[in-house]
């Protein structure tokens, strides 16, 4: 940027890195820029669908004051300012896969729009640099083309607001800035330095042009522009903003007047300070504006006596640097305590949270009986005199609360239905749980003087799966253990292949000395070990009858079968530490090269297209195994698509033309993949069908189940970048291994399938280059075969290219347990422990975000996570749904 350079070392500007806060995304960005006040991490989902600003703002001063506003660009500005733009042209910002047309349309007003002299205010938000950095990173080749393009655009406006200023007395400004940084990976959202640091220029003839120092230019908050440009422009400081004015601006006027700017920012903060803070007389920034304020007057009374001596200029300085200081102090401590939490509809939320927990904690025994059968008396709140009186307390405590709140409270604005729905829920978990509770504790003396299983006893795995389960809850209440959560779940992962090593060294060569588990056995046919889940009398009869235990089933296999399962936890050991080199993710280590970003690199595409070939090669001898003959012509064309949609957008290329520049959107690719991915999934949902009408065909059920499986792993392998298809082949790779050698020789029953299952997935999150930062989201997945913005498929799209790590793992959990059991309680057993092992982080983590508010990093590291927890729960009570309604289909043939 040729020109802007030229502005900034020798031009009448000021320069500046502004500081933004988390959540780096943009319309909580605009609004820091607007108000000047902190928003808050919600913003994040509200981005998606920006509601109409209802803060003050510099732009509804400015309209207030009778300033023609136009503006052209991203359209998050007309939906946060829907009445304030006498013209506007907003352009979709979610449409990452567009950065020419977006830009164009921008452009194309500038020559009409500079020539005219009927606005006031002229705004223009440029999307195509945030959209390369989504597509294809920072350090893409068509970085540099946008941003010459951009430094055209600004010499065309600055020379043409210089050429006007010659008819007007007075002087215009030109402010250059950025909402939002960029990270490694081209993305943002977080708070790393590449995503908070923007660039913030002003130009203005009124500056005195001085050679600035574009090496080291002041760091500012980016709450600060909105202070700035309401003094600049003559109107009101936004009342809730927290940012103070950027003195280098006005430090070339008179003294009167820096001294009058200074003395407008530091009374609006102070009274903002009021408003928030009950002590606010004992802060040290209200203290220090008050001897500001003191000082002031003693200067204007000196200055009316003698308007040149250097007394008033000495004291004039001093007045300042005490001006400034408090500013600084008032807008750090605003920072810091303006945020203003709905405790009442906080604590709503949590209490109903911990009473479902707290039914599912009691319920477990029930759950994972052999029948799986959950007695939930759910008629008893109806005829208890408690379920009426937590009711009356409860609407009591509403009225109360409400009346008498001073400020705004979500839980209070619901409408009296909705709000009396909530308290009924609340009222009704509490009689249920304290109905279990008592069923428990009277059923408790009878258990005791006849126990069921006097020689139960947990295993090594069972202890495992319950220590690494509260070993990670406890980590989420440490924000390094947050950040780098990915650790927690690769060092659990690991250990449970050690754990499975030990357990088939044991079987193999010691024999199985416990008795076999009510549960999933093997059985020898003549294609292998088969497995069938053992239920019923004859688990009472083992259990009485210790002496004729069959033997362990790693005894009957074959030679090679018996090394096989032997070797099978090294493997997948092995194939875990070479994912972890492909994705540094994280914080600490996130800036450390790693594999994809080597595979990525222009220089190395060759390499990239090699390896992808042999990703796609591997899933396709991986899933095919399993699917009907239609259904394996559809995969082996979509995973053909995949490649070809890739080398059409530039990713990778073929061997016959190396050296192609021919790049496009590769849409008609993309689209050709869906089709066989709408194909596969109707083929599947098709025998599914079939098989509840047909019930002895049983084969039937696990193709279908089958195929939807396949057809998901289809879908993942479109939306992941190329150098990401490994992790879906070592994904299916682990599988197979965890199928054939681990789960069906080992006979684990279905809690620990379903465990291990949800373990796996969560690593594989990770793998994928996921972390608890909103950088991490690809957002460009929710893109791929739209050539226009669509909010649920993106979205959609968004979410599955996310979590395909634990939705495959699940989808995986659902087939081999329909297939390869025959008990009508295993699927129920799986659901539970899904539903339960996902439900103990979130409610959990839920009641310390709620304690740690006020923590230094919420915003941060703690508010990002519970984000990623609420999609995380929307994909587990999905996954619930589907396997309750493939039980209801099990319990419909049975």
């Amino acid at each position: 940027m040729p020109y802007t350079t030229y502005l900034v070392e020798k031009g009448a500007s000021h320069s500046f890195v502004a500081e933004a806060k988390p959540p780096t995304v943009t319309m909580p960005r605009i609004k820091a820029l607007m108000t000047g006040s902190l928003p808050g991490f919600v913003d994040v989902v509200r981005n998606l669908n920006s509601p109409a600003l209802l803060e003050d703002s510099v732009i509804r001063q400015a309209k207030t004051a009778g300033k023609r506003i136009i503006f052209y660009g991203d359209e998050t500005w007309v939906k946060l300012f829907p009445k304030h733009f006498v013209e506007y042209d907003g352009t979709t910002s979610f449409f990452v896969s567009d950065y020419t047309e977006v830009d164009n349309n921008v452009t194309r007003h500038l020559d009409k729009v500079l020539k005219r002299g009927d606005w006031d205010m002229l705004i223009l938000h440029y999307l195509g640099l945030d959209h390369i950095g989504h597509i294809s990173g920072p350090n893409s080749p068509l970085i540099g083309h946008k941003l010459s393009e951009m430094d055209s655009v600004l010499m065309k406006i600055h020379t043409s607001l210089q050429s006007k200023e010659r008819e007007t007395p007075l002087p215009n400004l030109l402010v250059l800035c950025g909402d939002h940084g960029m990270s490694e990976t081209g993305s943002h959202g977080a708070s790393s330095m590449e995503e908070v640091n923007t660039p913030l220029i002003l130009i203005s003839s009124a500056f005195e042009r001085k050679p600035g120092d574009i090496r080291h230019p002041k760091h500012v908050q980016q709450t600060d522009v909105a202070a700035t440009l309401a003094i600049a422009l003559g109107l009101p400081i936004p009342k809730d903003s927290v940012g103070s004015l950027l003195f280098p601006v006005v430090e070339g006027r008179p003294m009167r007047e820096q001294l009058r700017f200074l003395h407008l920012n530091t009374v609006q903060l102070s009274k903002l300070l009021q408003e928030n803070v009950p002590s606010y007389e004992k802060d040290p920034g209200f203290e220090q504006f008050k001897m500001s304020e003191r000082l002031h007057g003693n200067w204007i009374r000196l200055y009316l006596e003698e308007k040149h001596s250097e007394v008033l200029f000495n004291l004039g300085s001093k007045v300042l640097r005490q001006y400034l200081a408090a500013l600084k102090t008032l807008s750090l401590s605003l920072s810091t305590q303006v945020a203003q939490y709905d405790m009442y509809s906080m604590m709503v939320g949590t209490v109903v949270v911990l009473e479902v927990l707290t039914l599912l904690l009691l319920s477990v025994p029930q759950a994972l009986h052999r029948k799986a059968e959950l007695e939930v008396p759910l008629s008893s709140p109806g005829f208890s005199l408690l379920f009426y009186l937590v009711i009356l307390v409860l609407s009591a405590v509403h009225v109360i609360v409400c009346t008498s709140a001073e400020s705004s409270c979500y839980f209070c604005g619901l409408s009296w239905l909705a709000a009396g729905g909530v308290m009924v829920l609340a009222s009704a978990l509490l009689c249920v749980v304290v109905s279990v509770l008592t069923n428990m504790l009277v059923g408790g003396n009878a258990s005791r003087k006849n126990p069921v299983h006097p020689s139960s006893r947990w295993s090594e795995l069972d202890l495992l799966i319950l220590l690494g389960t509260a070993g990670h809850v406890l980590s989420l209440g440490a924000s390094s253990f947050v950040e780098e959560e990915h650790q927690t779940w690769y060092f659990l992962v690991n250990t449970l292949c050690l754990a499975l090593s030990q357990e088939t060294y044991r079987n193999c060569f010691l024999g199985d000395d416990s008795e076999p588990p009510c549960g999933l056995r093997v059985e020898q046919g003549l294609d292998g070990a088969t497995a069938a889940w053992q239920d019923g009398p004859a688990c009472d009869a083992l259990e009485r009858d210790k002496g004729h235990r069959s033997p362990s089933a790693s005894q009957g296999l074959r030679g090679h079968e018996k090394w096989m399962v032997l070797a099978s936890p090294w493997l997948i050991l092995a194939c875990c530490r070479l994912l972890r080199s492909l994705n540094q993710t994280g914080v600490q280590w996130a800036h450390r090269p790693d594999l994809g970003h080597w595979l990525t690199s222009s220089d190395h595409k060759a390499e990239l297209s090699v390896l992808a070939a042999i990703s796609l090669l591997v899933v396709f001898v991986l899933v095919q195994r399993g699917c009907s003959s239609v259904s394996k012509a559809a995969l082996a064309l979509g995973l053909l698509g995949v490649y070809c949609y890739r080398a059409a957008i530039g990713s990778v290329r073929f061997p016959w033309r190396p050296d192609s520049k021919d790049i496009s959107k590769g849409i008609i690719e993309a689209r050709f993949v869906y089709v066989f991915v709408l194909g596969i999934l109707f083929t599947g949902t098709k025998d599914l069908l079939k098989s509840q009408v047909i019930a002895a065909d049983f084969q039937l059920k696990t193709v279908g189940l089958w195929e939807i499986h396949s057809g998901l792993v289809l879908l993942a392998a479109l939306l992941f970048r190329p150098h990401n298809l490994p992790v879906l082949a070592f994904s299916l790779l682990i599988q197979t291994l965890m199928t054939k050698f681990i789960w069906k020789p080992l006979r684990h029953d279905a809690a620990e399938i379903t465990v291990m299952h949800y373990w796996f997935g969560q690593a594989f999150f990770y793998f994928q280059g996921n972390s608890n930062n909103i950088a991490t989201v690809d957002i460009s997945a929710g893109f791929v075969g739209l050539d226009t913005y669509v909010e649920i498929p993106a979205v959609l799209l968004t979410a599955f290219g996310t979590y395909a790590g634990p939705v495959l793992w699940a989808s995986h959990l659902v087939h081999f347990l329909s297939s390869e059991t025959r008990s009508s309680s295993a699927l129920s057993h799986a659901c539970f422990c899904y539903a339960l092992i996902c439900s103990i982080p979130v409610s959990t983590y839920i009641v310390l975000v709620t304690s740690l508010r006020y923590h230094l990093f919420i915003w941060s590291v703690f508010s990002p996570k519970l984000l990623y927890e609420g999609v995380h729960l929307l994909i587990t009570a999905a996954v619930c749904v589907f396997f309750t309604a493939m039980d209801q289909t099990r319990l419909t043939q049975s």
